[in-house]
């Protein structure tokens, strides 16, 4: 994941201690302007999007604003184009107090992400998708210079995108601290943004049961299988006692999401079993908690790509 604060917000950027009045979102199509969109939505944001560039500063002088506003962006807005860019960022962000969130992605992935869904570019017309990409980068190219806040979401799912958004503009008071769990396996590398992660592979594995290789951690006998190893017990019971040690901490210090790993070789036996363990222990004493299952996920994607 890759975060990069270009530039403060101003002093008037904010609603009496919360988010930016007014956040413009943009960036190239298929970098997951939609997703960080819907997430401000989701924080309580009033949402506009492809508003016609000549009607913001209408928007912007009318009454005040009762709660933040964010305004999505692209090349397919109405008077769109490098002449009227400059005149309506400096507007918003000069005279509104807002700021620009720019979402940005390799052409490799957009490539894949367009070919992946069968969209047609906005750009592309009747020639080549690589061609409408790199057009579309050069129009917006003032938005980017001008960004106060660059997401790539180059290795990003939509998932962390959403969290990444919601660690930025989560209002600083007030804000719901959120954990997710996620089982992975370490075959396919780290998850982006985790802030804990525990290695689950001392424990038993069921891959080597044959009777239990097709079943995953969620499976009542593959969890009885885990949990009956001598070591799960004393593991889980400090795991615990850490985490609910830890978490107040976390929230006092402002941070408003927790991601912890749980990792074995394959990602489909031990760490899901202690992953929907801890969610939902964690859930019991009271935490707002999201599980996942990478791996699983992955599998059931392919097997329904293979179905289609």
């Amino acid at each position: 994941m890759t975060l990069t604060e270009l530039r403060p917000p101003p002093p008037s950027a904010t609603l009496s201690g919360g988010p930016p009045n007014v956040v413009l979102v943009t960036g190239p199509a298929g970098a997951g302007r939609s997703t960080a969109i819907r997430a401000l939505e989701d924080l309580g944001f009033e949402v506009i999007d492809n508003l016609p560039l000549s009607l913001l500063p209408r928007l912007l002088e009318g009454p005040p604003l009762c709660r933040p506003l964010a305004l999505g962006i692209d090349t397919r807005n109405r008077d769109f184009g490098i002449k009227t860019l400059p005149e309506a960022i400096d507007h918003l962000v000069k005279g509104a107090g807002g700021q620009i969130l720019y979402l940005d992605c390799s052409d490799d992935v957009l490539l894949r992400r367009f070919s992946e869904t069968r969209r047609r570019h906005p750009l592309a017309g009747e020639g080549a998708l690589g061609s409408g990409i790199a057009r579309e980068r050069q129009l917006l190219a003032p938005l980017r210079e001008r960004a106060d806040i660059v997401i790539d979401t180059t290795a990003l799912s939509p998932h962390e995108l959403r969290a990444a958004v919601e660690r930025w503009f989560a209002p600083s008071e007030g804000r719901p601290f959120g954990i997710s769990v996620e089982s992975f396996s370490y075959k396919r590398g780290l998850p982006a943004g985790l802030d804990i992660v525990m290695d689950c592979r001392f424990l038993r594995n069921p891959y080597w049961t044959e009777a239990l290789r097709p079943k995953d951690g969620r499976d009542p006998s593959v969890v009885a299988f885990v949990e009956a190893d001598p070591r799960f017990g004393p593991f889980f019971d400090s795991l615990r006692a850490l985490l609910i040690q830890l978490l107040p901490a976390y929230r006092e210090e402002g941070k408003a999401h927790l991601a912890i790993g749980l990792g074995c070789t394959g990602g489909q036996h031990r760490s899901v079993t202690v992953a929907e363990r801890l969610a939902m222990t964690l859930a019991e004493a009271g935490w707002q908690v999201s599980k996942r299952h990478r791996e699983l996920e992955r599998r059931a994607g392919i097997a329904g790509a293979d179905r289609g």
